[in-house]
């Protein structure tokens, strides 16, 4: 079974400290929700999850049947949506996909980039410009990118940014079944996204 174990996890910068040895354990069914005010690392601790920053002091261990996964392998099961996730407004909504299906290894064919489109609700506007995309779209098609690789791990940074009650519904069910296949992180301020979680951390008290 996936699991992933949070050991004492601090991060400074400078002399400010923004996380103090967070820890918890999270295997296949769980959900994490990472709750504070503005600037209490939530959004540092999502990107130390996913690779994005170092922590100070401390370790993030993801494992399978006890075995730790090596960089690879933890690039290969996890997903994360969220403000670092940067897609390129020069590229169609498809063409996005197929670039980041191949960085992943992931095989994939037109029928399928049309179906992910569609679950997203984008259905027919896989041939637009990411940059000509609304926000809430854009948002769409990070989630469809994230889902690529049908994740083990999914972390979300304010998962319903940007989206209209359309999109939220779409995320909802996303999320739900994460929860259910996987493991899910979120890191949000909205009782409606966290309130599905297990388990809650709070940040900043």
């Amino acid at each position: 079974m996936y699991g992933v174990e949070v050991t004492k996890l601090s991060k400074r910068f400078g002399t400010r400290r923004v996380l103090d040895e967070v820890s918890f354990t999270l295997a296949v069914g769980d959900s994490l929700a990472v709750v504070g005010k503005n600037g209490s690392g939530k959004t540092t601790l999502l990107k130390i999850l996913a690779g994005l920053s170092t922590p100070t002091r401390g370790s993030v261990t993801f494992s399978n049947e006890k075995k730790k996964l090596d960089r690879a392998e933890i690039r290969n099961r996890l997903s994360y949506v969220g403000p670092e996730l940067t897609l390129y407004d020069s590229l169609t909504a498809a063409e996005n996909l197929t670039f980041f299906a191949a960085m992943r290894g992931v095989s994939l064919e037109k029928d399928r980039v049309d179906s992910i489109l569609g679950d997203l609700q984008l259905g027919g506007r896989g041939g637009d410009f990411y940059g000509a995309y609304s926000s809430g779209m854009k948002q769409r098609l990070k989630y469809a990118v994230a889902l690529l690789n049908d994740p083990v791990y999914l972390l979300l940074d304010e998962p319903t940014a940007n989206l209209d009650d359309e999109g939220k519904a779409v995320v909802a069910g996303i999320m739900a079944r994460q929860k259910k296949n996987g493991i899910l992180i979120v890191a949000t301020n909205e009782a409606g996204e966290y309130g599905f979680a297990e388990k809650l951390i709070r940040l900043g008290v």
